[in-house]
């Protein structure tokens, strides 16, 4: 009979200094670190934690520079609907929703995969809402060169709905444009282009 053993993509070293911070946090909070229950607890989330700040270990900048190409279209291109899912710096819980990335391209286009991965990469870090709107933003903008970036995040902070105010309905929206979106025409056509339901 084999036991089973899962292999982990984690930095050893990394992870031992932050679980020992863990059995500490867990110490003071009352809890009895030796119970079967929480024996692995503090090495798991040391490798939760580095999964879910990976992002600082990403050049999202490079990831967008990798799939360029020359193109002439000049309208709108759309990413709509990508899953984000990042940590408030302020609390060190999750928030997580949908963004709408667009651009309008001046000579050159990227692949459509590259721009949910710049989202995550991003996102994998300690963040708060409004400064990952602008990065996402200003990545493209730097990367691409377009006419316009338009990004649109929308999110639930679990903040705000499992401690503080506790309203669990409640999301927020933020919004950042640049360019040929400043104008109203443009930016009202890509508010549209995402509200409604093309397929």
């Amino acid at each position: 009979m084999t036991s089973y053993k899962k292999i982990d993509q984690y930095n050893e070293e990394k992870t031992d200094e932050i679980a020992k911070d863990f059995r500490e946090i867990l110490a003071n909070l009352g809890e009895d670190i030796a119970r079967e229950g929480l024996l692995k607890t503090p090495e798991r989330a040391a490798k939760a934690f580095q999964f879910l700040t990976h992002g600082y270990e990403l050049d999202p900048l490079e990831i967008l520079k990798s799939a360029l190409f020359t193109e002439e279209h000049k309208q709108m291109v759309i990413v709509k609907n990508i899953e984000v899912y990042s940590m408030c710096e302020h609390h060190l819980l999750p928030f997580f929703g949908k963004v709408h990335v667009a651009y309008i391209p001046n000579g050159k286009i990227v692949g459509l995969s590259k721009i949910p991965r710049v989202v995550e990469a991003f996102s994998r870090r300690l963040q708060v809402q409004e400064r990952l709107t602008d990065e996402i933003r200003d990545c493209v903008q730097e990367a691409l060169q377009p006419l316009g970036v338009a990004v649109v995040m929308e999110c639930q902070h679990m903040c705000m709905q499992m401690r503080g105010i506790q309203k669990q309905n409640s999301v927020t929206t933020t919004s950042s444009f640049n360019g040929a979106f400043e104008k109203d025409k443009t930016r009202k056509e890509f508010i549209s282009l995402i509200s409604n339901k093309l397929n």
